[in-house]
Protein backbone atom coordinates (compact mmCIF):
# COMPACT_ATOMS: atom_id res chain seq x y z
CA UNK A 1 0.00 0.00 0.00
CA UNK A 2 1.66 3.76 -0.73
CA UNK A 3 1.68 6.29 1.48
CA UNK A 4 1.29 8.55 -0.92
CA UNK A 5 -1.58 8.86 -3.06
CA UNK A 6 -3.37 10.49 -6.62
CA UNK A 7 -4.77 13.79 -4.94
CA UNK A 8 -2.33 14.17 -1.72
CA UNK A 9 -0.81 17.59 -0.69
CA UNK A 10 2.87 16.91 -0.31
CA UNK A 11 6.21 19.24 -0.20
CA UNK A 12 9.55 18.35 -1.72
CA UNK A 13 12.44 18.10 0.94
CA UNK A 14 15.30 17.42 -1.34
CA UNK A 15 15.82 19.08 -5.12
CA UNK A 16 15.84 21.82 -6.97
CA UNK A 17 11.99 22.91 -5.70
CA UNK A 18 12.91 22.09 -2.38
CA UNK A 19 9.90 24.04 -0.01
CA UNK A 20 7.46 23.87 -3.00
CA UNK A 21 4.31 22.45 -1.85
CA UNK A 22 1.73 20.62 -4.69
CA UNK A 23 -0.83 18.38 -5.11
CA UNK A 24 0.24 14.94 -6.72
CA UNK A 25 -1.03 14.57 -9.80
CA UNK A 26 -0.36 10.97 -11.20
CA UNK A 27 0.99 7.90 -9.23
CA UNK A 28 3.86 5.08 -11.15
CA UNK A 29 4.05 2.52 -8.11
CA UNK A 30 6.33 -0.14 -10.05
CA UNK A 31 9.04 3.04 -10.30
CA UNK A 32 8.61 4.40 -7.27
CA UNK A 33 8.00 8.14 -8.70
CA UNK A 34 5.08 10.53 -8.74
CA UNK A 35 4.13 13.81 -10.85
CA UNK A 36 3.74 16.85 -8.63
CA UNK A 37 1.63 20.13 -9.83
CA UNK A 38 4.05 22.76 -10.31
CA UNK A 39 6.86 21.26 -9.63
CA UNK A 40 10.08 19.61 -11.49
CA UNK A 41 9.11 21.63 -14.75
CA UNK A 42 11.01 20.82 -17.89
CA UNK A 43 10.82 22.27 -21.12
CA UNK A 44 10.06 19.65 -23.89
CA UNK A 45 10.03 19.96 -27.37
CA UNK A 46 6.89 18.63 -29.14
CA UNK A 47 7.04 17.74 -32.97
CA UNK A 48 4.77 19.86 -35.07
CA UNK A 49 1.72 18.66 -36.24
CA UNK A 50 -2.18 19.53 -36.83
CA UNK A 51 -4.91 19.23 -34.52
CA UNK A 52 -8.36 18.09 -35.68
CA UNK A 53 -9.10 21.30 -36.86
CA UNK A 54 -6.23 22.36 -38.45
CA UNK A 55 -4.52 24.21 -36.18
CA UNK A 56 -1.11 23.85 -36.09
CA UNK A 57 0.44 22.15 -32.94
CA UNK A 58 4.13 22.04 -31.26
CA UNK A 59 6.92 23.71 -30.04
CA UNK A 60 8.37 23.93 -26.71
CA UNK A 61 5.83 23.45 -23.79
CA UNK A 62 7.25 23.11 -19.88
CA UNK A 63 5.92 19.94 -18.60
CA UNK A 64 5.87 18.26 -14.82
CA UNK A 65 8.32 15.80 -14.82
CA UNK A 66 8.10 12.79 -12.48
CA UNK A 67 10.27 12.81 -9.01
CA UNK A 68 10.89 10.06 -6.71
CA UNK A 69 8.45 9.47 -4.06
CA UNK A 70 11.73 9.72 -1.63
CA UNK A 71 12.01 13.50 -2.02
CA UNK A 72 8.54 13.81 -0.82
CA UNK A 73 6.73 14.63 2.64
CA UNK A 74 3.03 14.40 2.74
CA UNK A 75 1.88 17.64 4.63
CA UNK A 76 -0.02 17.73 7.69
CA UNK A 77 -3.43 18.43 7.93
CA UNK A 78 -3.62 20.83 11.12
CA UNK A 79 0.39 22.43 10.91
CA UNK A 80 0.83 22.61 7.45
CA UNK A 81 4.34 21.35 7.44
CA UNK A 82 5.39 18.10 6.28
CA UNK A 83 5.08 14.91 8.17
CA UNK A 84 5.75 11.32 8.03
CA UNK A 85 2.63 8.54 7.99
CA UNK A 86 1.79 6.11 9.99
CA UNK A 87 -1.04 3.16 9.72
CA UNK A 88 -3.81 2.85 11.89
CA UNK A 89 -6.46 -0.12 11.90
CA UNK A 90 -10.28 0.40 12.34
CA UNK A 91 -12.46 -2.35 12.86
CA UNK A 92 -15.81 -0.86 10.53
CA UNK A 93 -19.28 -3.45 11.18
CA UNK A 94 -21.47 -3.03 7.71
CA UNK A 95 -24.56 -4.90 6.48
CA UNK A 96 -23.67 -7.05 9.45
CA UNK A 97 -19.91 -8.11 8.64
CA UNK A 98 -16.60 -6.49 10.62
CA UNK A 99 -14.26 -5.36 8.36
CA UNK A 100 -10.55 -4.00 9.16
CA UNK A 101 -9.96 -0.80 7.47
CA UNK A 102 -6.31 0.89 7.32
CA UNK A 103 -6.62 4.35 7.98
CA UNK A 104 -3.49 6.90 7.23
CA UNK A 105 -2.57 8.90 10.11
CA UNK A 106 0.14 12.19 10.46
CA UNK A 107 2.41 11.12 12.84
CA UNK A 108 2.89 15.07 13.94
CA UNK A 109 -0.31 15.57 14.67
CA UNK A 110 -1.75 12.16 15.01
CA UNK A 111 -4.68 13.53 13.04
CA UNK A 112 -6.56 11.44 10.07
CA UNK A 113 -5.14 12.13 6.80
Amino acid sequence: MAKIKKGDLVVVISGRDKGKQGRVLEVFSETDRIVVEGVQRVTKHVKAGQSSRGTRTGGIETVEAAIHVSNVMLVDPETKKGTRVGYRTEEIERDGRTRTVRVRVAKRSGKDI
